[in-house]
């Protein structure tokens, strides 16, 4: 289990809180990335409200809350392969999940409408 809390990057605040159950990063008090269970996440990159490119990894499945732009639609790419498009909510949450069973994968949201 481990946190990191209000490290500043490029004018921001951030937090993240980590451990088997959960995986959490916020920037200046809001969500950015949740993962249950938690995982490990590599080159997060988020780019605005519209993109987001990072690789993931754990040893089981994982559901994964993002905070991007509202109601809008975003193509979820898994390891090169589009799974879908999801419409964020009012709060501009979009929710997926990840097969990971012991490995990684890179995942790019991207916002299409």
């Amino acid at each position: 289990k481990k946190k990191v809390l209000d490290f500043e990057v490029e004018n921001d605040l951030y937090k993240v809180k980590t451990f088997n159950e959960i995986t959490r990063l916020e920037k200046n008090g809001r969500l950015v990335f949740e993962s249950v269970p938690g995982v490990t996440v590599h080159k997060f990159s988020a780019v605005n409200s519209e993109e987001v490119m990072f690789t993931v990894e754990g040893s089981e499945d994982a559901q994964i809350t993002l905070e991007l732009a509202p109601n809008s639609i975003f193509r979820i790419i898994v390891n090169g392969v589009n799974i879908g498009n999801i419409e964020s909510t009012i709060a501009g949450k979009v929710n997926f999940s990840v097969e990971l069973k012991d490995s990684s994968s890179d995942v790019i949201v991207k916002k299409i409408g």
